[in-house]
């Protein structure tokens, strides 16, 4: 399906879509650029595309495929596609595998998971029929245990595997714990999450010989997004051209940001979904440009991830990046945030994933590195308001995850409700 242009998308929506048409009310009838059109109001958006008495979609449901977004909180996120949108999203995404790696002849198990309407197996395999290479699908799935997946690995020579970072992690372990490498891994393609470096380790000794790349950028919800960039940098994405348009926009004012290095909001327009249009909308993610003129950005992290407690800010990334630097040893190979209360005061536990026992001192250096780069967090604890950094170690396989999707929860909310 050729891409349409923006115009075009715009009238088809305010025409048949009953929210597009309120959204667009004071919106010029010819638009000019893009910047005319506001930014989608998520909670209204997904208000408005319920069933029954659906006012998003642009027409009824008679040929379309329905995924559903993997969270645990909230109302349930539907998002259907026509028979020619799926397929011209694969076909794209596919030609992405090539760009990351993917070669003729490669055996490749997907491990993303299935069922429950969740898009991740299905969409990933679709991409593999539709790859313009020729590539062997073993559709394993999430659900499969780790030893089954290691078993796997060696009898059938698989050359790459496919799902998300903790997934590819716990097959890693237990690799791993057996004693054993898989040196016929020549590729691991991650996605539904950010890989960080805290997996690095002990992705490395299980895979010693594969190359770690991203798969691509897609959701549930934004749909298509981005392709994967060869390079060490597993987190640079190029908008796929003609296919999408990914602006990146201050948090604060909702303006187009230019300039490199400067991090802002992912808004994501999809040029040629039609039944649920897909028009600036935010895709829930933070990233800064790497090449503005070639659409190339890196994603740094979620929009709105990461925990406070009293008034310290805690963004998960920049906690994980402190952590580490305090762990050259690398005994850390996950985290999480976990908010709790007790005794009348807010507390933050920063739960640790090893796969080894750090050594008795390690603890005290990480609240100390944390506590240097986060100086209001002490202050804050010397003035009564909240209590002192606790770490817990755990092993790696208890961090706590989607049981959905299995993707890692970045932060772990255990206050009371009241």
């Amino acid at each position: 399906m050729p891409a349409k242009p923006l115009q075009e998308l715009v009238d088809h929506a305010r025409t048949h879509s009953p929210f597009y048409a309120e959204a667009y009310r004071d919106v010029p009838r010819t638009i000019s650029h893009i910047t005319e059109l506001p930014i989608i109001d998520q909670a209204a958006f997904w208000a408005a595309n319920t069933w029954p008495d659906n006012r998003l979609l642009t027409g009824p449901l008679t040929d379309a495929g329905v995924y559903k977004t993997g969270g645990t909180t909230g109302a349930p996120k539907f998002s259907p596609w026509t028979r020619t949108e799926h397929a011209d999203s694969v076909t794209a995404f596919g030609a992405g595998m090539v760009q990351a790696g993917l070669k003729p002849g490669h055996r490749v198990a997907n491990l993303f998971c299935a069922g429950e309407l969740y898009g991740g197996f299905l969409y990933i395999e679709n991409a593999l029929h539709h790859a313009p290479v020729d590539n062997v699908r073993l559709p394993v799935g999430g659900a499969a245990s780790d030893a089954y997946i290691a078993d796997l690995i060696g009898s059938f020579g698989v050359h790459v595997l496919a799902g998300e970072p903790m997934k590819l992690s716990k097959v890693a372990e237990c690799l791993v714990q057996r004693g054993q490498v898989a040196d016929c891994v020549e590729l691991l393609l991650f996605g539904g999450d950010l890989l960080f470096d805290d997996l690095r380790p002990i992705l490395s000794r299980a895979f010693p010989k594969a190359a770690v790349s991203s798969i691509g950028y897609a959701s549930v919800d934004a749909g298509l997004v981005a392709g994967p960039v060869p390079g060490d940098d597993v987190r640079v994405h190029e908008a796929f051209p003609n296919r999408t348009l990914v602006e990146l926009v201050d948090d604060v004012t909702g303006e187009p940001i230019t300039a490199v290095g400067v991090p802002g909001r992912v808004v994501v327009t999809n040029l040629f979904r039609t039944l649920m249009p897909i028009l600036r909308y935010p895709a829930g993610d933070r990233a800064e440009w790497v090449d503005p003129e070639r659409r190339r950005f890196r994603l740094v992290g979620r929009s709105a991830e990461g925990a406070r407690v009293g008034t310290v800010a805690m963004p998960t990334e920049d906690i994980r990046a402190v952590l580490l630097a305090a762990d050259p040893d690398r005994f850390i190979s996950g985290m999480q945030l976990v908010q709790r209360r007790w005794d009348g005061r807010d507390g933050l536990i920063l739960r640790l994933g090893r796969t080894e026992e750090p050594p008795p001192d390690l603890s005290g250096r990480l609240v100390e590195a944390v506590y240097a780069a986060r100086p209001l967090y002490p202050a804050e604890v010397a003035s009564g308001a909240i209590h002192h950094l606790v770490i817990e170690w755990v092993p790696r396989s208890e961090l706590v995850t989607n049981p959905r999707t299995g993707k890692l929860q970045q932060v772990v909310d255990e206050r009371p409700a009241q």
